[in-house]
């Protein structure tokens, strides 16, 4: 399975994402190619805020870094990000990220290639607040269109991987094995989850209704998405 990961911060060996991470992709890869980037290193920009991208993503000041990242993540079959708990929710980084990608979502220029992709979500918290954290990455999931997304997280009630309990890392690793096999299991003949057809169905209303940005309307009439074509 080709494997784009996407990791919330650049910490490696003492990090419980991290390391969940690399036990996933141990399971799923099979061999296949992994991309894998690190925020903030390959992503250090903030949005400007500049709307380019709503007409001429190129056109973005932040392009040369997100081209890599952009062409990885198109070209995989399985999306992972993770994102450790930073005050309830995800880094700054992660959510700087993110926000380069706001004219891929439904409302304005969704990729069809997403639409028959997955993402796997990993989150870990010292404490509590990964529920909040994952909300925020299935937002734009579910607004990039994804087809499925599947969660994972775990409160390892502690600061590094170092230090987490031997018999909670042994059930961290029973989990990944479970959840993998169901990923692998629901790899062919799958389809966008209803609430991702659904808000697909609400946005093509907003576009034959309203016509908010002639860019974005363009971009549906081109790909058939106003008429009877759909992006899966």
């Amino acid at each position: 399975m080709k494997i784009t990961v996407i990791y919330g911060t650049q910490r490696k060996s003492k990090s419980s994402t991290y390391n969940i991470a690399q036990q996933f992709i141990k399971c799923l890869s099979n061999g296949d190619s992994v991309s894998e980037f690190f925020l903030p290193k390959d992503m250090p920009k903030f949005c400007s805020g500049c709307w380019n991208c709503f007409t001429d993503s190129t056109k973005c000041p932040h392009y040369d870094y997100l081209k890599p990242i952009t062409d990885a993540m198109d070209e995989a079959e399985l999306l992972i990000f993770t994102a450790p708990v930073y005050v309830y929710h995800v880094p700054g980084q992660v959510k700087a990220f993110l926000d380069h990608f706001g004219y891929r979502w439904m409302p304005h220029q969704p990729n069809k290639n997403m639409f028959r992709k997955r993402a796997l979500l990993i989150s870990t918290a010292a404490g509590a607040g990964t529920k909040s954290t994952l909300r925020d990455l299935e937002d734009s999931m579910m607004f990039w269109g994804v087809a499925r997304t599947y969660t994972f997280s775990k409160h390892v009630r502690a600061a590094d991987w170092d230090t987490v309990d031997i018999k909670l890392k042994s059930k961290i690793q029973n989990d990944v094995k479970k959840l993998s096999n169901k990923i692998i299991s629901e790899s062919h003949n799958f389809t966008p989850s209803l609430k991702v057809k659904a808000l697909f169905y609400a946005m093509k209303y907003m576009q034959i209704r309203f016509h908010y940005n002639s860019a974005d309307v363009e971009y549906w009439k081109e790909h058939g998405w106003l008429g009877k074509e759909k992006p899966w």
